[in-house]
Parts: structure tokens; C-alpha cells; sequence
């Protein structure tokens, strides 16, 4: 089955106007303590993590059918070539085809070795920066904005990898700066390292 989780830390009536308008037939769970991630070490969304009808996990995260071509969008009109639209599109196909490949075959499924290998590793840097994130959305729910906010820009610096983290906080600072100018110096610092790193399947 598929289980879909909305991390929301401004609480689950921001998520659930997009969760009613998808009408989906699957399960659609809102998270506002990020606890998916600290469990499965999430860093963006998309992801996604295969677990098979024991509990085990067959794939670690992964990207789950988002590319990089959002990153040549005419920043301007927010529009994409049809060329780059048509091979995001071809991607995602791609993941969902995979996934079902395992659930009728067990086609990518990872041996337990494999999969175990590939889990991301939780430095002390990640733990207290997940720590930090946390106690910054409290302080903030707590009317405590400015300490808060000093918290979860110390979770962004110990854990800069997590997009989700840095992403989260900025739209509880102001509404739209995830995706604003803030959003895509980031991304442009990345140089040639990917915002999705393709899931090798």
C-alpha cells in the first residue's frame, strides 16, 4: 500500500487543502513534528522508502520520481521547456513503473545487506540538529520567534543537506520564501551536485 506523508510543521491545516483537493485512494498522513524524517533520515520531498510486508526496508531513501530540470525553469513566467517537462513526466512514469515492478515481481528490491548499506548515516551533527529544528518550532509556537528562529538556523548549519529542514523553516519565517530568491541561491550553489539525486534503479 501507499502511505503518503505531508511534513508540515505550521500545523496540518496548511497541508490539508492539498491533500483534499488530490482525492487520492491511498492513505495521506500530515507529520508537523518531522518525525518520518528522523526516523528514515529524510532530507527532501519528494522521497520515498520501500518497506515489504515483514517491516524490512528494501530501498533506503531515494528521490521518488522528481528531477533536476525544474532547475532551467524561466524563473520569470515559472515555466519549463516541453522538452524538460516531458522527460520530468517520463521520470516520474519511470518510479511509479519501478514500484509496481516490485510489487508484483520484487524487481528492485534491495538484498538486506545492500539495503542496510545504503541507509543514510545519522552523524552526532544530524541528531542535534534535528534536536535544534524541534525545539526551534516550539519556541516559535511558544511566541519565542527570535529564538526560535536562531535554533533552526543552527539545525540548517549542522545539517545542510536537509532541504526539508531549511525549507520548513523559511516558511514559517514568511509564507512563500521556500521557494523564493532565498530558495534558488541555494539551489545555484549547488553547481553540478543534484537538488534530486536520481534513484538508481
Amino acid at each position: 500500500m501507499v502511505v503518503a506523508v505531508a511534513e508540515e510543521s505550521r500545523g496540518a491545516d496548511h497541508a490539508r487543502p492539498w491533500i483534499e483537493e488530490a482525492k487520492s485512494g491511498y492513505w495521506q498522513l500530515i507529520d508537523t513534528e518531522h518525525r518520518l524524517s528522523d526516523l528514515y533520515n529524510l532530507v527532501n520531498v519528494p522521497q520515498a522508502v520501500w518497506i515489504d510486508e515483514q517491516g524490512r526496508i528494501v530501498r533506503p531513501p531515494e528521490t521518488a520520481g522528481s528531477t533536476d530540470h525544474f532547475r532551467r525553469m524561466d524563473l520569470k513566467t515559472r515555466t519549463m521547456s516541453p522538452e524538460d517537462q516531458a522527460e520530468r513526466l517520463a521520470a516520474r512514469q519511470a518510479y511509479l513503473d519501478a514500484v509496481r515492478a516490485w510489487v508484483t515481481t520484487g524487481k528492485h528490491a534491495l538484498p538486506a545487506d545492500a539495503a542496510r548499506a545504503a541507509l543514510p548515516k545519522v552523524t552526532p551533527e544530524i541528531a542535534e540538529a534535528r534536536a535544534r529544528f524541534r525545539l526551534g518550532v516550539w519556541l516559535r509556537d511558544d511566541g519565542r520567534t527570535v529564538e526560535g528562529d536562531r535554533q533552526m538556523n543552527t539545525a540548517s548549519g549542522l545539517h545542510p543537506e536537509s532541504w526539508s529542514m531549511w525549507r520548513q523553516a523559511a516558511d514559517l519565517d514568511e509564507v512563500g520564501k521556500a521557494s523564493g530568491p532565498d530558495f534558488w541561491k541555494r539551489v545555484q550553489a549547488l553547481g553540478d551536485r543534484p537538488y534530486y539525486p536520481p534513484p538508481k534503479l
